[in-house]
Parts: C-alpha cells; structure tokens; sequence
C-alpha cells in the first residue's frame, strides 16, 4: 500500500486537537502536511498548473515545499484569518478582491482535490442552512423543536403564542458583535417580554425561533466515519447555562460525561451522516425528562477537543483512521 499522504487545513492559533491528530498519522506511518491559512498568502505560496498534461500542485509553506497532487486525503478543518497581513500590504481600495480571489484559489485547488475528504467544504457550505438541517432530521425520524424562520414579525408573535411563550431564539451563523473593545457572542437566548416588545426590529434580521424544549441532559454527538462519540453534560444545575451551556462552557469543561445513545437514535443519526455524506459532525442534542431525544443541529467543523481528553484521545484516533482509510467511512 502506497504511503498515505494528508493535508489538513485550520490556522497556527487552532488548539492541540488538531497536533494531536497530525501526531497519530505519523505514528501510524502517514505524512501529514500542515496548511495554515492565516500564513496564506503573505508567508505561503499556493501554486496549481498543468504542463505536459499533468497537474502539479505545490505548497510553500516558507519552512518546506510539498507536492499537494498525490495526496490521498483531507481534512479541512477551519480557515480563520485567511489573507492575514494583507491589509497592511495593499490599498483598501483593492483589499476586498484580494481576500475573494485568495479564498476562491484556496477552496478551488482544495475542490479540486480528487481524494478523500473527511469533509469536503462545498458539503460545509450547505450545511450553513440550519433549515435544511432540520428537515433532513425529520426525513430521518430524528424530534426537533417546533421552529419558526423569519424577518415577520406578525408570523413570529403569532409562533410565540402558539408555544405559549416558551420560545428561545437563535442566529443561523456564529458570529459576535463588537462595542469598542468589548465583545459580545450572540449566543441562544429565551424570548421574554420586552424582546417581543422590539420584534418590529425583526424586520431588517431574520432569526430562527424555537419551542423551547425542557432538558433533563444537553448531549454533544461526535460522529467520526461510522463511530460515535456521545456525551451529556446536565445544564440545568447553572442557572446562566440552562437555555445555552456554551455561556458556562469553561466553567462546566470538566461536568461533560461519555453516554450511550439508545440504538434507534445511534441509526438514525449514521442514516442522516450518511445522506450528506459526512464523514465528521458534531451534533447537538437534548433529551427530555420524559426521555425524548431532540435534534438541534449539526456543525461539519464543531469543536471536540474537551470531549477528547475524556476518552483517551478516542476521537482524535478515529479521524486519523479514517483519514488513512483505516477505519470505515463514506
């Protein structure tokens, strides 16, 4: 068997989880090649070209030369700060192309890639739709929250009465917002009486709004290939945590524990990876206290490095098997 060859694509800030993997494909006798994007392109030079009817692909990445067109897999995991540096390189006024044409040649060559993907960035970008998310849940028998998307504001009053005012609401993408220095993380929050009082501001942002549904645990599902990795955290003992864990999530890093999903829900969610061909997902979901099990959504890229150090590093072992084609994937 040829020398597997792997290209993993994140930013020289990403946390240990990422070492972690890169070191379990060398042990495991893989050459692991590290892209950070936030090098690209002041410090990196990505180049493609096909002469004498073969394509060549090399990275420069300043401290080593690699050829990219053999390789047999990808991890694409983030690309934080891609064009870092440029700004201070060129005019405003010529900023913004650059940025696009970095970005399209970056994904381009990566598109382009005919190997394995334990996810390829075009499925990432789909799964930007939380709505088709959901529906792809349904499809595949999985509960979730009765859910309203809008920039209605009548449509949206008219929801929250229906579930009795019991609704949280959501953005479809992770983002904070800044005033001055200081900033600010949008993340779940319940609806109350005075959102509902500046819901004609709804009309210039579309949000998603949910049934709020009661929690006897908050799970985190990592899918790796055809394994799961689950774990449940009880939210409901931290009062800032009960509607988003994510708020105490330092705080709460140490209170996750492994957890077995009921067989019919562990189907399910490999029926709904499956569809989309993921080979890694992140999903979040809460039981009940009557023991229902609610899809809430699914990140391609979610983080699980706090989850890894509970299983001896288990999930990290998994996406280098995978990666190397050692373990069973899509």
């Amino acid at each position: 068997m040829a020398k597997q060859k792997i290209l993993i694509v994140t930013h020289s800030l990403d946390n240990t989880s990422t070492q972690t993997v890169i070191d379990y494909i060398r042990q495991s006798g893989g050459e692991a090649i590290r892209l950070n994007v936030d090098g690209y392109p002041m410090t990196t030079g990505l180049t493609t070209a096909f002469v004498d009817n073969r394509w060549r692909i090399t990275l420069d990445t300043g401290t080593a030369i690699h050829d990219l067109d053999d390789v047999t897999g990808v991890w694409y995991r983030r690309s934080h700060n891609l064009g870092k540096g440029l700004q201070e390189a060129i005019g405003a006024e010529y900023l913004p192309a650059a940025i696009e044409e970095v970005k399209r040649t970056l994904i381009g060559m990566l598109e382009g890639l005919h190997c394995f993907h334990l996810g390829r960035y075009s499925v990432y970008r789909r799964l930007d739709s939380k709505e088709e998310q959901l529906k792809m849940a349904v499809r595949h028998g999985l509960l979730i929250p009765d859910t309203c998307i809008s920039n209605d504001p009548a449509q949206v009053r008219a929801f929250v009465e229906r579930q009795g005012g019991r609704v949280v609401s959501k953005m479809q993408s992770s983002f904070a917002i800044y005033q001055g220095a200081e900033e600010q993380v949008v993340f779940t929050n319940a609806v109350t009486d005075e959102h509902l009082q500046e819901l004609d501001t709804l009309r210039y942002c579309p949000m998603v709004f949910q049934q709020e549904i009661a929690k006897q645990l908050e799970l985190r599902v990592t899918v790796v290939g055809r394994e799961v990795f689950a774990f449940s955290i009880d939210s409901q003992q931290v009062a800032n945590a009960q509607v988003d864990w994510r708020k105490e999530g330092v705080n709460m890093i140490n209170d996750w524990k492994p957890y077995t999903l009921p067989e019919d829900i562990h189907k399910k969610i490999l029926s709904f990876m499956d569809d989309y061909g993921l080979n890694y997902g992140a999903i979040d979901l809460i039981l009940t206290p009557d023991d229902r099990y609610y899809f809430l959504e699914i990140n391609a890229a979610g983080e699980y490095f706090w989850l890894d150090r509970l299983c001896d590093h288990a999930i990290s072992r998994q996406i280098s098997a995978v990666l190397m084609g050692t373990a069973p994937r899509r």
